[in-house]
Order: C-alpha cells, then structure tokens, then sequence
C-alpha cells in the first residue's frame, strides 16, 4: 500500500479482485503457446495489484430485512459475525435503524450535489464514493454509527429485545431546572445501545492502522456521542407525579467537519489548518477533500447532476448555478395536484378537494460533450 508523507491521498483497504475461474482450453501442443501466457498473467497480475476493491459493509444488514443471516452478510469481519451470530434479535434491529439512517442520510443531502445515493443490489451499498476518505464518508460513518445506539436503545426500551430493557438508574424521585418528579415508564438504555454500537461497527477497523482506520474510529464515535448529547429529557405531568422518557435525536454538521493528516508515529490527528484552535473531539474529520461531483465519474462513484431537480431563485446548494455546475438547467411545465379546501366533517374526518395548476419544473442539463469527439 502506497502512502504519501502528508496521506491525503492515502487509500485504504485497497485488495485484489477475485478473478473468475479460467475456462478450459484446448490442449493441443504448440511451440509459441508460453509467451502469450505469460503476458495474459501478467496482465492480471497488474489487474491484482492495481485494481482497489469496494469492501462489502454491515450497512448492507438494511437491505436484508427480515432475512438476516449471519454467514451471507457481506463484508463481516470474525468479531461481528460472532455477534451476529449471538444476537439474531439484535441485527434485526440494526437492519431495521440502517433504513432509517440511510432514509435520514438522504433527507438531509437532498439539496447537495452528492445526494448520499445508494447502489441496488449492492453490497457496499454507497459505491466506489466511500473509497475516499472525503467529508461525504465522514457523515455517513458518523450517522450509520449514531443510527445503530439509536436503534438498539430504542428496541431496548419497547422491550423487542431479550438482553436488555429499561434504564434501571431512571427510577424514583429526581429533579431538574424545572423541579422535582418521579421517573416513571421506560426510560431509553442509552447505555447498552452505546456498548453494542461501539462494539459491533469498531471491530472492522481495529483490525487496520492506517489514517483511513483512525478517520473511521474518530468518526464512528462522534456518531454514538451524539445520541447521548442530543437526548432530550421529556415529562407528562399526571397531578402531583409524572412519568418521564428519554428521547433521542441525530443532527450532523456536514459543513463543519475538519481536514486532518495523521500523526507520525500513526496514533491520532493533526489538523491540517494550522490557524485552528478548536478541538477536534467531537467534530467529523476527514483526510481527503470530496470531488466535486458535477459529472458522473465511475472511478471516484460520482453520478454527477445532469437532470437533477434544483431551484432557480435559490443561491443556496440546491441552486440551479450550483446543482448544475454552471451548465445550466431546462424548464419544464408540468401539472400537480394536491389536496385543497379541506374541511373537518364531525365526527372525526377530514375531507379535501383536489386541485390541480401548473408548475415549472428545472432540471440541470447534461454535460455537453466537446465538439471534436463527434468528428469522425
């Protein structure tokens, strides 16, 4: 593996393809049959060495559903197969929270050009964009992590899973900026959901020492950090007593991640904006900057802009001048409906008019191909 001083262009997990197995051939003798043998091997030896491999990943537990297996997941390593294999109930619950957080990746990349697109039928689930250590693999490492405690710690508090239940600590009388109360109900086992989390998605990359592992590591646990600091405190007051929950939340700031080169000695970070004075505790950190995503590009899993939507009066990352690269956009008209003059029928419905008008619709153009590549 080939690494740069600063290992900004570092690129982890790099690994053969697996070839398909050689058909057999006719075994006729012949007196120049060695050469062209040999240089049909060594070209895929070259193959082998410089091809990188899109690892499979536990995110690809989502799109199995209710068919989770532990010995077909792709992309386990030992340790999470053995937890896999340990806990049936508990990948149900991971499958399930990897739809959410993938639904949740996508919700707030809508308006970007990387749009967190996932591949059907793919076990990488993100594509070759992964490969790069970039701002993009950040956040999604960051929320798939945050996604699991979430996922976990709520199926704990419904009592979905046999292993865990209630926060036992949430009991009797407390008190905060409001008051005293009781705890009541079930309070979320954050606790647990953490553990497992940290557990299960960390053991891939304590397998590896390089900045990409670090960068995952970093990210990983700022993901299940934030669940714990985003939990919110809610109170339904019954009378004197009230029963009490916890309630959790997930917000990353994209925009706000940190590049990072890492240390000599391969043991943590050093923040490549020397004017920084912040820490990087719980920020995202990346090594790599993101491509720019205009065209679609195989190599770095770019599927570029051309026809996405995007919005004329808008300056903003969902601009038309920015969606679009400067290429420009076509406007479309087209109808839509939607439901109107709704009145509320007694007892207990609401009934809506449907209504139709006209909207225009931009779309960013394709990239324009030069003019000499359609000389013939």
């Amino acid at each position: 593996m080939k690494r740069s001083n600063m290992f900004s262009l570092m690129k982890s997990r790099r690994a053969a393809d697996s070839c398909g197995a050689m058909g057999n051939r006719n075994r006729t003798k012949s007196p120049h049959r060695s050469k062209p043998i040999k240089i049909y091997f060594t070209f895929i030896l070259l193959l082998l060495v410089f091809t990188p491999r899109v690892d499979s990943s536990w995110w690809y537990i989502g799109a199995l559903g209710a068919r989770v297996i532990c010995d077909n997941i792709p992309g386990l390593v030992n340790k999470q197969r053995q937890l896999c294999q340990r806990h049936p109930d508990l990948m149900q619950s991971i499958g399930e929270g990897a739809k959410e957080w993938i639904k949740e990746c996508q919700h707030q990349f809508r308006h970007h050009r990387w749009n967190c697109s996932t591949l059907d039928r793919d076990h990488t689930v993100f594509g070759r964009v992964m490969l790069r250590s970039s701002r993009e693999a950040a956040f999604v490492y960051a929320i798939s992590s945050a996604g699991v405690v979430y996922a976990i710690t709520r199926a704990c508090s419904q009592g979905e899973l046999k292993i865990c239940n209630c926060d036992g600590h949430k009991r009797g009388r407390a008190s905060d900026h409001r008051g005293n109360f009781d705890w009541g109900g079930c309070s979320d086992n954050i606790n647990y959901g953490t553990k497992f989390a940290k557990a299960f998605i960390d053991a891939r990359e304590r397998m590896v020492k390089d900045a990409r592992a670090l960068m995952n590591l970093h990210n990983n646990r700022c993901g299940r950090m934030a669940v714990k600091r985003f939990m919110k405190l809610e109170c339904k007051c019954h009378g004197v007593s009230g029963s009490c929950s916890l309630r959790t939340c997930w917000a990353g700031d994209y925009n706000a991640a940190i590049e990072v080169t890492m240390n000599q000695d391969g043991t943590g970070f050093t923040v490549a904006d020397g004017d920084f004075k912040g820490s990087t505790k719980n920020e995202l950190v990346y090594v790599e900057n993101s491509p720019d995503y205009c065209l679609t590009d195989r190599s770095a899993g770019s599927l570029g802009t051309a026809g996405r939507v995007c919005n004329r009066s808008s300056r903003g990352t969902d601009g038309c001048e920015v969606m679009c690269c400067g290429r420009g956009y076509d406007t479309m008209r087209v109808k839509r409906v939607t439901k109107c003059e709704c009145k509320f029928k007694w007892c207990c419905a609401v009934e809506c008019s449907h209504c139709e008008d006209l909207v225009d619709v931009h779309t960013c153009k394709p990239h324009k191909r030069p003019d000499w590549l359609d000389t013939t």
